[in-house]
């Protein structure tokens, strides 16, 4: 099965067509195409092509499902005796994207 690693909002995401994950926020509106020229590794069975750092002119294409927000994230601060504490929390907005085709 051919696979690719992409990297994408500062992370790096090991890909395969027909699959969906979560990336950080792109600004596309939902049922638009996107393409991830930033591609780093490409496997095919026994052909192996790795980048310097990205492989030229090898491009994923994903089509974007949904823009959606993650699990909220809760921060506590306390101090023992003190009456201090503080909570924060932060939920990361997120966009789900299915992975098309991947071509060198």
């Amino acid at each position: 099965m051919a696979y690719a690693i992409i990297k994408t909002g500062g992370k790096q995401y090991r890909v395969q067509p027909g699959q969906y994950f979560d990336v950080e926020k792109l600004d596309v509106p939902v049922g638009e195409k996107t393409t991830f020229s930033e591609v780093l590794f490409h496997s095919d069975g026994d052909k192996v092509t790795q980048g310097a750092p990205f492989i030229s002119g090898a491009t994923v294409v994903a089509e974007i499902l949904d823009q959606h927000k993650d699990d909220k994230v809760i921060a506590f601060k306390y101090k023992r005796r003190k009456g201090y504490h503080r909570t924060v929390g932060h939920r990361r907005r997120l966009t789900r994207v299915k992975v098309e085709s991947i071509s060198l």
